[in-house]
C-alpha cells in the first residue's frame, strides 16, 4: 500500500499551551485533526467556563485562514469544583468534560485533587450532566515505584470510581501498561481509553539510547516492551473502548534539556503519520480509521466526520526543532525519518 485515505481524524487528548507558543502549536493539529480536546492545565488553571471560552477564542483565532478546527473545551478539577460550575460547563455547549490531575502528577498538577473524595460531589454533577471525565492515572504516593503508579493507580481509584458512579463515561487517557489495557478490556459501558503515538513506537529502553534522551520524557513515563505490545494489541483490536488520543505536549528546549526537564512529547508536527507507522509495523492499517476518526466520535456522542486525509507512504524527515515564539521546539523523531506523509486533504 502506497497511499492510505481516512475519514478525517480527531485527537481526543491535546496540549496547545497559551500566548505567542499557541499560535505556534496549533496550525500542526489544525492541519491534521477535525477536532481536539483540549487539555486544560495551563497557570492558572483553566477552572471556569468563563475561562474555556476566552482560551477556546485564542485557539481559534491561531487557526489558519484556510483550515476548520474545532477546540472541544474542558475544565480543571480542584477539590473546590462546585456542581455550579459543572452546570455551566454542560450549558456551554463547547466543554465536554473535566479532567482530573492528581496533585503532583504531571506538568501544572499543583492544583489538582489532593483526594479523590473531596471530588465526590463534583463527580456525582458530571454524572447527572453527562459530562465525560478525562482521568491522567497516576498514583501520587512517593513509595509507589514510578513504573508501577498507574497500576496502582487503577487498584486505588481507577476502579472504585468507575463502579461508585457507574452512569460517568470515563476516559482513562495516555495508558501505558498491560494492567491499563486489561482493566478497561473489562471495564463496565462507558470506561475507555487514549492511546498515544510515542507508547506505540517506543518502550523504557528509549530513554537511555545513546545517552539520556530528555525529548522522550513524559508522564506516564515508557514502559516495558511487553506493554508496549499490549498497547499494541488494544489499539488495532476491534475494540472501540480504545481510541488516538496524541497528548502531544510542548515545552521549549531548554525547559527539557536541564537538570529538571519538563515532561513531554510534542508529536502534533506528525501524529496521524506516527499512527500509521504503528498500524503499519503492526500489519493493521485498515484499522487505523476506526481508531483515528470513529471510536472517540461515538464515544463522545459527536458526529463521525465527513471529510478525508490521505496520507502516502513517503520517508520525510522533521527539522532538529521548530520555531516556538522566542524558543525552540524539538519534535519527536528530530532528525530522524517518518515512513508516512500527509499530502492532502478534501
Amino acid at each position: 500500500m502506497t497511499t492510505l485515505r481516512i475519514l478525517r481524524p480527531d485527537d481526543w487528548h491535546l496540549h496547545v499551551r497559551d500566548g505567542a507558543h499557541l499560535t505556534s502549536i496549533v496550525p500542526f493539529t489544525a492541519k491534521r485533526f477535525a477536532r481536539a480536546v483540549i487539555m486544560p492545565n495551563l497557570k492558572p488553571p483553566v477552572t471556569h467556563v468563563d475561562m474555556a471560552r476566552a482560551y477556546r477564542e485564542r485557539i481559534l483565532a491561531a487557526v489558519p485562514a484556510n483550515l476548520t478546527f474545532e477546540p472541544l473545551m474542558t475544565l480543571y478539577l480542584t477539590n473546590t469544583t462546585s456542581a455550579a460550575d459543572l452546570r455551566a460547563a454542560r450549558d456551554s455547549g463547547f466543554v465536554i468534560g473535566a479532567k482530573l490531575y492528581p496533585a503532583g502528577a504531571t506538568t501544572h498538577s499543583d492544583a489538582g485533587v489532593s483526594a479523590i473524595e473531596r471530588i465526590y460531589p463534583a463527580l456525582e454533577a458530571m454524572q447527572e450532566y453527562d459530562l465525560v471525565l478525562q482521568v491522567h492515572g497516576e498514583a501520587t504516593d512517593a513509595a509507589v515505584d514510578v513504573f508501577d503508579r498507574e497500576k496502582v493507580f487503577i487498584e486505588r481509584v481507577l476502579a472504585p470510581l468507575a463502579e461508585r458512579f457507574p452512569a460517568l463515561r470515563i476516559v482513562f487517557e495516555h495508558i501505558t501498561t498491560r494492567e491499563a489495557v486489561q482493566f478497561v478490556h473489562s471495564a463496565r459501558t462507558g470506561v475507555a481509553a487514549t492511546l498515544t503515538p510515542q507508547h506505540l513506537l517506543l518502550n523504557r529502553n528509549a530513554l537511555f539510547q545513546g545517552g539520556i534522551r530528555p525529548h522522550h520524557y513524559c508522564l506516564p513515563v515508557l514502559k516495558r516492551e511487553a506493554d508496549r505490545r499490549a498497547l499494541i494489541d488494544a489499539a488495532t483490536s476491534e475494540d472501540a473502548r480504545f481510541f488516538l488520543g496524541t497528548d502531544s505536549a510542548p515545552h521549549a528546549r531548554h525547559t527539557k534539556e536541564n537538570a529538571c526537564g519538563c515532561a513531554g512529547v510534542f508529536s502534533a508536527h506528525a501524529a496521524i503519520e506516527l499512527y500509521a507507522e504503528a498500524f503499519e509495523e503492526a500489519g493493521c492499517l485498515e484499522r487505523l480509521q476506526a481508531f483515528a476518526a470513529e471510536r472517540g466520535a461515538d464515544f463522545y456522542g459527536l458526529p463521525r466526520n465527513t471529510s478525508f486525509i490521505t496520507l502516502e507512504r513517503a520517508t520525510w524527515m522533521p527539522p532538529p526543532a521548530y520555531r516556538f515564539d522566542q524558543d525552540e521546539l524539538v519534535p519527536f523523531r528530530a532528525g530522524e525519518s517518518i515512513r508516512w506523509r500527509l499530502v492532502e486533504e478534501s
